[in-house]
């Protein structure tokens, strides 16, 4: 969670957004149907969604509701489980139309624990019917991901290894290997399409495939430990955020509950290769806790982005998820931005399709994926990239930051914001006295704190973009 609420970091990212190429706060241009294809193929238009996460899953759902509308839906492994905190804000719920038993935790209550060990309870401001929810990445993707074959999706259990087109606007041939039933080994197969977009992850094919740039990524490492009933009982509602150089220079560590475990990760961009120290790091910090015995079913990581990626659309192919680079800097939030740009992609897309009767422009798309969702959300983004740079940078901005989560009112914005992805914050006379609040946090920050040990990793930190 982060602090991303007041009118100064608001002003702020929108000061910012230029340099980024984000359209924050833009009305979306008026569509342009110059370069747009009709079509009187007698067939369908061929959509492929590559990646089966929420993003994909999302995207497919839509284009397989669509008339004159065939969608493929590539998955490289149905039952993948991708390592991963797994938190949801409350408004997925409904917006996604999940059921009760996809959330496994509802947790109402927050620790967030200091370098110095101090502790902040987090939560006192939520409304009895309010919660953040804890999933399970293998069932709530599963579940995203039938839905759409419900609906008419085609599933192809397969990995997509390149992306071939003689033309940016397509038509694409996609060439995979398909995994069968009983088969271990996949059998090569291609297919042409009209329109692509690209839901593989981080390590995106897709977005090799169009030059879609490079850019910077964190590595995630997570295990899932088994503990006591009666150490599990603790964390029944709990989760609990560790800041200090020792578990994370520039991230912060955590401890969420799961259906009968917990999962107990961190995460660095700029230490990458120290990754399993800070993780040892967080095991011994939450060590009492987890009990004498814990165990350990599962050992995760993955690379998570942490910006944009300069081109998300080119062509007829849309990026969309992490892919793209949705995963928000400061609390590291990625599953509602993955699902909430696969289904505002596909719809853009969709309608643009005027009933699987034309393709849309390169243009058309920037005009309303893009510039729709960077207006909603790129403030989101922009604060929360100020606020890791300001609050994660050293053990003295780290105590402030929980010297901080005391307010009510820092508490109260947070979560609506979190909650309801809105930036919250219009009440200048309380933004005022956190702005002092502020100053003073950081000076006793500054006053207790530990110095950060320093690490040299020259040849990681060249590559942050």
């Amino acid at each position: 969670l982060a602090l991303h609420s007041t009118r100064t970091a608001t002003m702020l990212s929108t000061l910012a957004a230029s340099a980024l190429g984000l359209n924050i706060g833009a009305t979306p241009a008026p569509s342009s149907s110059r370069g747009a294809v009709s079509m009187d193929l007698g067939r369908p238009l061929r959509v492929a969604v590559v990646g089966g996460g929420p993003s994909g899953a999302c995207a497919a759902e839509i284009f397989a509701k669509a008339p004159n509308i065939d969608c493929t839906l590539f998955e490289r492994k149905m039952d993948n489980c991708k390592p991963c905190g797994g938190a949801i804000p409350l408004c997925m719920v409904d917006e996604f139309e999940l059921p009760p038993e996809i959330v496994d935790r509802r947790v109402r209550k927050m620790k967030m624990i200091s370098p110095s060990g101090r502790e902040v309870d987090v939560g006192r401001t939520l409304k009895e019917n309010e919660y953040i929810g804890m999933t399970r990445r293998e069932v709530l993707d599963a579940y995203l991901r039938d839905r759409a074959v419900e609906l008419g999706a085609k599933p192809v259990t397969g990995l997509v290894q390149k992306v071939e087109f003689e033309d940016a606007d397509g038509p694409y041939t996609i060439k995979y290997s398909e995994y069968k039933p009983g088969e271990k080994k996949g059998t090569p197969s291609e297919a042409e399409f009209d329109i692509i977009v690209g839901a593989d992850g981080a390590n995106s094919r897709t977005a090799k495939a169009i030059d879609a740039g490079e850019y910077n990524f964190a590595i995630a490492f997570q295990e899932r430990i088994k503990i006591p009933d009666e150490k599990m009982k603790y964390y029944e509602d709990l989760a609990e955020m560790y800041v200090g150089d020792d578990v994370s220079p520039d991230f912060y560590a955590w401890v969420f509950p799961k259906y009968d475990h917990v999962g107990v990760g961190t995460g660095t961009v700029v230490n990458r290769p120290a990754i399993s120290e800070y993780q040892a790091a967080i095991r011994e910090r939450c060590a009492d806790r987890l009990g004498p015995d814990p165990k350990v079913m599962k050992v995760e990581a993955h690379p998570i982005p942490e910006h944009m990626r300069p081109r998300r659309v080119v062509g007829r192919v849309a990026l969309v998820g992490d892919a793209a680079g949705y995963v928000t800097k400061c609390s590291g939030e990625g599953i509602y931005f993955a699902a909430k740009s696969g289904r505002m992609a596909a719809e853009e897309i969709v309608a643009l399709t005027a009933g699987g009767t034309r393709l849309p422009t390169e243009m058309e798309i920037k005009d309303t994926y893009l510039k729709k969702f960077d207006a909603a959300y790129g403030p989101t983004y922009l604060v929360l990239d100020i606020l890791q740079k300001v609050f994660y940078t050293n053990n003295g901005a780290r105590e402030a930051f929980v010297d901080m989560c005391a307010s009510d009112y820092v508490q109260k914005v947070t979560f609506d914001s979190y909650l309801y992805k809105k930036v919250q914050g219009n009440d200048p006379i309380n933004d005022i006295k956190l702005l002092f609040n502020t100053i003073g946090s950081v000076i006793k920050g500054n006053a207790i704190a530990k110095p950060d040990r320093t690490f040299s990793n020259p040849v990681e930190s060249l590559k942050r973009l």
